[in-house]
This record gives C-alpha cells, structure tokens and sequence, in this order.
C-alpha cells in the first residue's frame, strides 16, 4: 500500500477501527493465498455442486477471480448479486442461499 494510503487510513473512522480489529488474520490471508494464482488443478477436484458469488460493485480483481473459479469447477453455479458489494447483505444472500441449498 502506498504510504500516503497508510498515512490516511487511522482519518477513516470507523472504518478504521473495523480494519485493525482483523489486521492480525492478514499473515493467514498472504500464507493461504501463496502467490495469488488460481490453483486450478486442485480447485477442479471438488466435484460437490458449489455456488460461486460475487457483489456487483465488488472489486474487478475479486469478480475475475470469482468467475474463474466458478469456470474451472465442473458443477458450480456463478452469481452476482445486483447492487453488493464484497460485504454481501443478509437480506441478499440468505434467499439465494436458500434457493441454491434447496429450501
């Protein structure tokens, strides 16, 4: 992140605040993520039916990689949710959740 974002960040409250009280789950996120590419060979194993979704105003970066996902899995289902964002509302997602788990 550049320094002058950094310098910033503490000014956004409370959005700040959100953002150091999950700060310590980011060496997890880079160690899981390993070098961002998409492990296609193993994602294309699971074989289970597999709803992928992203947010319509969700970063670019995260709906290619939603979609991508979603193409290397034989039995997935790709969703965007009309007017979310990454930060998906309940009153959203819980219907299609409960469409896609049958009920």
């Amino acid at each position: 992140m550049p320094a002058v974002f950094a310098a910033a960040m503490p000014l956004m409250f409370p959005v700040w605040s959100k953002l150091k009280a999950v700060a310590h789950t980011l060496p997890y996120d880079a160690a899981v993520m390993g070098d961002y590419t998409l492990p296609a060979e193993r994602i294309a194993s699971v074989t289970i039916p597999t709803l992928i979704m992203d947010g319509e105003k969700t970063d670019v970066r995260l709906r290619r990689a939603a979609q991508a996902t979603a193409g290397v899995l034989r039995n997935a289902q790709h969703l965007t949710l009309k007017g979310q964002t990454h930060n998906v509302s309940a009153t959203s997602l819980a219907p299609v959740l409960v469409k896609f788990l049958g009920g």
